[in-house]
């Protein structure tokens, strides 16, 4: 990776904008992007992040092809549930378990998409850059004004 004191310049000024706004009580997360620069996002324009021990999907709507998987195999499931009720016997009561593991992870995927949905919508209004996915960026290891070391 070369060194590009411009950008480490920018980086800078992203930085100390973003102390800036948290020390007025602004709710931001710094990020870096999906071209290697830091940004700093008011906290509504991040969705989920990937690889953060969430799943590996990186866009709303395949998010939401996941939550659509978990909630028909919860529907199944109801049906194995219920299946032998029609022929006169009990609930097959370990597809419960089924039941409800399926319709959990699909509110979760839901919820994961519906957020990710509304912060891309708000980056797209506002005009920001999509974050990265190597999360949040460790603000302990910026000092503005220190000496970077050439590459």
């Amino acid at each position: 990776m070369v060194y590009d004191r411009e950008r480490e310049r920018r980086n800078d000024a992203t930085y100390a904008e973003h102390k800036r706004a948290v020390a007025a009580g602004e709710k931001r997360v710094l990020r870096t992007t999906s071209t290697g620069e830091l940004h700093s996002h008011p906290g509504d324009e991040i969705g989920f992040t990937p690889g953060r021990g969430q799943a590996q999907v990186s866009t709303w709507w395949g998010m939401g092809i996941l939550a659509a998987v978990a909630i028909l195999l919860a529907v199944f499931s109801v049906a194995i549930f219920l299946g032998p009720t029609a022929t006169g016997g009990g609930p097959f009561w370990p597809a419960l378990f089924l039941t409800v593991f399926s319709g959990a992870g699909g509110w979760y995927t839901f919820t994961l998409a519906r957020d990710e949905y509304r912060a891309t919508r708000l980056r797209k209004l506002r005009g920001s850059p999509k974050p990265g996915t190597s999360g949040n960026v460790d603000i302990n290891l910026l000092e503005l004004g220190q000496e970077h070391r050439e590459h």
